[in-house]
């Protein structure tokens, strides 16, 4: 086999090593790929039919919060997208970006296949980029299915209405499908944290499971540490302490200091996390 002076075969490039299309395919084969995905297309369908049963007494409901969001959420399509995303933000989405980033490393280790993979060879540094990219690009698609199917089975079935909240004026359809959307993109950023903690994990760990579980786990952390307000000030270096900050899309008038002080807050502990995987990756020897 003919070599270049730096010792590698001739005609080899490190960057056309496992092309992301290739390894976006792979990731969409998995059986957990093609699950999580459709249970997010499925639990809008859930609610709906869940709202079906509602007999509209206030015995279990006692007119309460829930319930009011209940109302909203059947008074048009945007208003029942919006509900699906409130009740699937503070667990459901962290679980599924979870899964896709804690999974993808260690995973392979687990099987055993890691270090076939960079006997190939693929540059480890380029290995991490693709399966890094590939998760949040699933990640990204499951949010997007969330909402998509739910404003479609929404529409379907409420009709195209004003957007309406607990904090905020009645929005105009166009209005509200812009504001869904900025909702849309402040999670995503906030769901950045999630992923790069699980990453972390992944190749920390052969373990999948402790990777995905480990990352949900300190979200939790979080998010029990925020409540106490004693902490004072260190709350807002809590990664979770902005996580509803998306809120604030939806007042008249926009309120966008805390979703500001969020996006800076994610994208800060997400890089954070990446490069400590990075670093790590790079360094440690593969056995598995």
């Amino acid at each position: 086999m003919a070599v270049t002076g730096a010792g590698e075969a001739r005609g080899y490039r490190p960057s056309a090593t496992m092309p992301f299309a290739a390894e976006f395919r792979r990731q969409a084969s998995r059986r957990r790929t093609q699950l999580a995905l459709g249970f997010m297309v499925l639990l809008p369908l859930i609610i709906l039919i869940a709202f079906q049963f509602d007999s509209g007494g206030d015995d279990d409901n006692g007119r309460n919060e829930f319930a009011s969001l209940v109302e909203l959420a059947t008074s048009g399509g945007l208003n029942f997208t919006l509900f699906s995303i409130f009740v699937s933000a503070s667990f459901l989405l962290v679980v599924v970006v979870a899964l896709f980033c804690g999974d993808t490393v260690a995973s392979e280790a687990s099987w055993g296949s890691l270090r076939y993979l960079l006997a190939i060879p693929v540059p480890r540094a380029r290995l991490l980029t693709v399966k890094l990219v590939v998760a949040l690009a699933y990640s990204g698609l499951a949010l997007l299915l969330l909402a998509g199917t739910a404003l479609l089975a929404g529409t379907l079935r409420y009709g195209w209405s004003p957007l309406r909240s607990t904090v905020a004026a009645e929005l105009e359809p166009t209005e509200g499908l812009f504001r869904l959307l900025a909702v849309l993109g402040y999670l995503a950023v906030v769901l950045l944290v999630v992923a790069g903690l699980a990453f972390l994990l992944s190749v920390t760990t052969d373990a999948a499971l402790g990777a995905v579980g480990g990352a949900v786990l300190l979200w939790i952390l979080s998010s029990i540490l925020d409540q106490i307000t004693a902490l004072g000030a260190l709350r807002d270096f809590l990664p979770t302490h902005f996580s509803t900050a998306w809120l604030g899309l939806l007042s008249t008038p926009v309120q966008t200091d805390d979703v500001v002080r969020g996006c800076i807050s994610a994208i800060s502990y997400a890089t954070l996390f990446w490069g400590l995987a990075f670093w790590r990756f790079t360094r440690k020897d593969i056995t598995s």
